[in-house]
């Protein structure tokens, strides 16, 4: 007997997939995205001007301003589980809500990592070390205010800025009064151990994973990024979007969901790398 899924079951898992997958996303909304067409897209890097003096019946002196281009090229990424149709009828409504969660999970995590990695593979940013606020030491509040000093100096918009950490470097963050008075910040700090938002900056907090996350060194030193939207930019050349198929070799289903993507640091003087010492 052949076996078969409906197709309102599909587009039903699709819609939970893609809906789950943007909650999972931690980095959504932090870059300048754009949909792509092709296997690479360029994002335009414009430089300075300085406004003069005009002076009548003189020729207009131009600002001759700097352009020019950064391009992340499209990579395929698929997260695809078997559901044994020997445990199950079919892929079914028992199923389903248990592997969206494992489906839109892994496109999130990845999606977020394509994002870090051109963080990682930014040069020529600010820097902030480990030995700021103390000798070798982790998240505080003094490289956040050298973090933020940089960025002012160099004219980095100040709507825009956030910070992705990991939970060993927020628990550090939180140690310090300032960050949790509510002299000095939100209530959310006090009820909830949590850190949104300080000196300007937007915080994300991410736990170990096994796509990469923020890596740590042998010596235990551990970047933490903070930058502005307008200075990573992500491609995406095809939308999350999810496929079920029987695999009669397997006598099971192959639920998949995938997506590509790619991105690239746009403007250094926007991202500073914060080198944290973790004990």
């Amino acid at each position: 007997m052949a076996v078969s899924i409906s197709n309102a079951f599909v587009t039903l898992f699709d819609s939970e997939v893609k809906q789950a997958y943007q909650g999972q996303r931690a980095l959504a909304g932090l870059t300048r995205e754009r949909t792509v067409e092709g296997s690479t897209v360029k994002f335009p890097k414009i430089g300075k001007g300085t406004a003069s003096i005009r002076v009548p019946q003189t020729d207009v002196t131009p600002m001759s301003v700097t352009y020019s281009q950064v391009t992340a090229t499209m990579e395929d990424y698929i997260a695809a589980e078997y559901s044994d149709i020997f445990n199950q009828a079919k892929v079914n409504f028992q199923d389903r809500s248990e592997l969206v969660q494992v489906v839109s999970g892994a496109i999130g995590r990845r999606m977020d990592q394509v994002v870090i990695d051109s963080l990682v593979a930014a040069s020529g940013t600010n820097t902030v070390a480990n030995s700021v606020g103390g000798s070798t030491t982790n998240l505080n509040v003094a490289k956040l205010r050298d973090a933020k000093k940089q960025m002012d100096a160099k004219n980095v918009p100040a709507e825009g800025r956030c910070i992705i950490a990991h939970a060993n470097n927020m628990d550090s963050l939180l140690a310090e009064t300032s960050v949790t008075s509510s002299d000095f910040n939100t209530v959310k700090a006090l009820v909830q151990g949590e850190v949104n938002s300080f000196l300007g900056f937007k915080f994300i907090s991410l736990g170990d994973r096994d796509e990469g996350g923020l890596a740590i060194d042998g010596s235990s030193d551990r970047i933490v990024y903070a930058f502005h939207k307008d200075s990573v930019g992500l491609g995406i050349g095809m939308n999350q979007q999810s496929r079920v198929d029987y695999i009669p070799e397997k006598t099971s289903f192959l639920v998949a969901s995938m997506f590509s993507s790619g991105a690239v640091a746009i403007d250094a003087d926007g991202i500073t790398k914060i080198t944290c010492r973790e004990s």
